[in-house]
Parts: C-alpha cells; structure tokens; sequence
C-alpha cells in the first residue's frame, strides 16, 4: 500500500513537472557517497552509496529517483546487565524534489534545497539470536550546493534529515527515529 502511494506521488509529480517546461529536459544520472548517523539505541553510522537517476526541468526544478545501499556495520551494545553484539544496515529507495537558487554571472553555483520520501528497510542480526528487517517511510528534507563544471558534470554536497515513520517500534529499543546524512556526489547531464 505505502509503496503504491509512493509510486502514484512519483509518476504525479513527474507528470507535473514534465508538462510545466518540457522544452528544457535534461535527464542526468549520478552517484553519491553518503554518511548516516543513525539514530536508535544503537546510534551506528552507516557508509553508504547511493545511485540516482534525474532530470532538471529548468534551472531552478529537478526531480530525482534514488537507491541508497549501505555497508554492514558490526558493533556491541551494552544493555543493563547484558551485552550483545550486532550487525545493522540499511537499504533505501525514493523519489526527491529538488529546488535550485543559481548564483554567480554563469550560474556555475547553486543553492539547492530538497524534499522527499523514501522507503527504508532496516535489517538488524543480533549475535546468537534471530535477525529482523524493518520497513518503514522516511520523509527527508535537505539543503546544501551545487557546482557545475559544465554543461555536463557538476559536483553537490547536501545535508539531510530524515524522520522516520514505522521504523522500529520494537520492544528492545532498536527504534529509528531520525537519519542525519551527509552526502558528496557527481551528476553527468545528458
């Protein structure tokens, strides 16, 4: 059902933003490298990569699909009178909305501020006990810059936030509340 909403606000927002200016289309592919800080009684940061596929539809709108892999991260927890290891990572995808504010005489700098949602499965392994996986909705929100070397290629750096809807909820206390990333990444413009 949440990913049926997800898709139908996906193929709208599309649907929208391609009939306001379709003259000037520019699809575009990129890859980032994003930093979580994850937080939950565990509170782990994750390194992840995150593959997007986008299209700016004039210089100031863009929409973007994304799909976030993160690595494993092992640690132990104490907890009370017993202590535990784990294994935590998480995997994500999405759509995002992206405004741009250009800057400079050639507009080679932008502003960029951006809202989105995400589906997000959290998968935890508990040494000697049996592993989970969460799913839940992330509704992000985020801020950061862009540098535009080209035509084609152009570097951004964001900050996000993430609250979390349903991820977790569970007697031990592995709640997902909130996501605080970090990411740096490159887009190749067609």
């Amino acid at each position: 059902m949440n990913r049926t909403i997800a898709l139908m606000v996906a193929a709208s927002a599309v649907a929208f933003a391609a009939n306001a200016n379709a003259y000037e289309f520019k699809p575009y592919v990129g890859l980032d490298y994003t930093f979580s800080q994850v937080k939950n009684n565990m509170n782990d940061d994750l390194n992840s990569g995150t593959v997007v596929v986008g299209t700016n539809y004039n210089e100031y709108f863009g929409t973007e699909l994304f799909y976030q892999f993160s690595d494993s991260q092992r640690n132990s927890l104490v907890d009370e009178d017993e202590s535990y290891n784990y294994e935590q990572s998480m995997r994500a995808y999405g759509l995002d909305l992206y405004g741009y504010l250009p800057m400079g005489c050639m507009h080679e700098f932008a502003l960029v501020g951006t809202t989105g949602i995400a589906n997000i499965d959290q998968k935890i392994k508990v040494t000697d006990a049996k592993r989970f996986t969460e799913n839940g909705l992330g509704y992000r929100l985020g801020a950061g810059v862009q540098y535009n070397i080209n035509d084609n290629v152009s570097v951004r750096a964001l900050a996000r936030y993430t609250w979390t809807d349903k991820l977790g909820n569970r007697e031990d206390g592995t709640n997902t509340d909130h996501i605080m990333e970090y990411t740096l990444g490159a887009r190749y413009t067609f």
